[in-house]
């Protein structure tokens, strides 16, 4: 495997990176204190971001998106992460999933989200089935050309700016080895739909100005033409995306932890105790080695991972590992640099206690530690426990 990147990957990088101090960093104080993106700012970032090509860049060049391979998105969302979930979300990056859309379904939804006229978000999760996914509840019922749909959704992230929902419901049940599945069905269901409502969850702690939402159904009505992919084959539509996102998300990670590093570096050199430069004795440079050295290995697992993506040969387990080794190690280097910077790491006049809070839901969301383990060792074992 050839490490070096393309001339064309170091300038995509060198542009991201650009676009991050230009347009996004400086604004990152401001949204946080505020606990919100002003909708002025959100048009400004995404008319930029198009303006730069760098709008729905994970999206195939047949659709208009940038037909970026894996490898290349994975340093793009290296380079992103380098500000807050708040602010980079709104260089779009619509759910691939969507294009599994057919017929007016291209035209009403993909090519929308793609173009920046549209912003999708993506309802699995429920109060009851968060790492288990088989379990939710929210159901859909056929009756006549339409499906009703009864149950709710929580921690929807960014619902509040989506024109429209993918909602996954049950619409069957089926037995599987002895259990009982749940056969899920994807729907496109737009704002305003009579029968959904969208509320603001609880506050997190972690990208605010970056909001989870509540999505109740009470007898929702959507026409059959809603259904995204096939009837009873919502998970085909999922788990694809979930899986790649698994390895986006350990892209953001290193991001944020070469972030956290780059601060504590230039902390090291720059803060004088004892007439020295605190970098100079072992306790703070010791720490700034495991730091480079823990991030240069997430990296390189993450960017192997994201290559093996683009050869078609990556497992889940290789997803998980990267977003497991990735995000634990961002947890570990965000810590560092607190302790690194002392009193001044956990004060909201800097970034460092920012990266601190932002970096803790990554252990979390797109599937805990817990459950990435999960993933490793049943393939790990799967081949000898046949």
């Amino acid at each position: 495997m050839n490490f070096q990147l393309t001339q064309e990957q170091e300038m995509l990088v060198e542009a991201v990176r650009s676009f991050v101090a230009k347009e996004l960093l400086p604004h990152e104080e401001a949204v946080d204190r505020a606990d919100a993106v002003p909708p002025e700012l959100a048009a400004q970032i995404r008319g930029k971001a198009i303006a730069a090509g760098f709008y729905a860049f994970n999206m195939p060049e047949e659709v208009g998106g940038g037909g970026l391979d894996y490898l290349s998105q994975a340093l793009i969302e290296r380079e992103l992460s380098k500000v807050s979930w708040a602010l980079h979300v709104f260089v779009a990056r619509p759910s691939k999933i969507l294009m599994a859309c057919k017929d007016e379904q291209v035209n009403d939804y993909l090519l929308p989200c793609v173009q920046g006229e549209k912003i999708d978000c993506f309802a699995l999760t429920e109060p009851g089935a968060g790492s288990d996914a088989n379990a939710i509840k929210t159901r859909a019922v056929r009756q006549g050309d339409d499906f009703v749909i009864n149950g709710s959704k929580h921690f929807i992230s960014h619902a509040g700016h989506a024109d429209f929902a993918i909602v996954f419901a049950v619409t069957d049940t089926y037995e599987h080895n002895g259990r009982k599945r749940n056969a899920v069905t994807a729907f496109l269901v737009d704002r305003g739909t009579p029968g959904m409502t969208i509320r603001r969850g609880p506050k997190c702690v972690s990208n605010r100005g970056y909001h989870t939402y509540e999505l109740f159904f009470d007898d929702c009505r959507v026409p059959a033409s809603k259904v995204l992919g096939e009837v009873g084959k919502g998970w085909e539509v999922a788990n694809a995306w979930l899986t790649a996102g698994r390895v986006m998300v350990a892209a953001n990670c290193v991001g944020q932890a070469q972030r956290a590093l780059d601060l504590s570096l230039q902390w090291a050199a720059d803060r004088k105790q004892f007439g020295q430069a605190i970098g100079s004795y072992q306790g703070v440079s010791f720490k700034l080695a495991d730091m480079a050295t823990q991030i240069r290995a997430a990296e390189m697992l993450t960017l192997h991972t994201a290559w093996k993506m683009d050869q078609g040969s990556m497992t889940d387990g290789e997803a998980g590992m990267a977003k497991l080794f990735a995000s634990e190690v961002l947890g570990k280097v965000a810590d560092e640099a607190v302790q690194i910077f002392g009193g001044m790491g956990l004060m909201d006049e800097g970034p460092v206690e920012r990266i601190w809070r932002n970096a803790r839901i990554e252990r979390i969301w797109e599937g805990t530690s817990e459950i990435q383990r999960h993933i490793i060792a049943r393939e790990l074992l799967r081949p000898l426990l046949r």
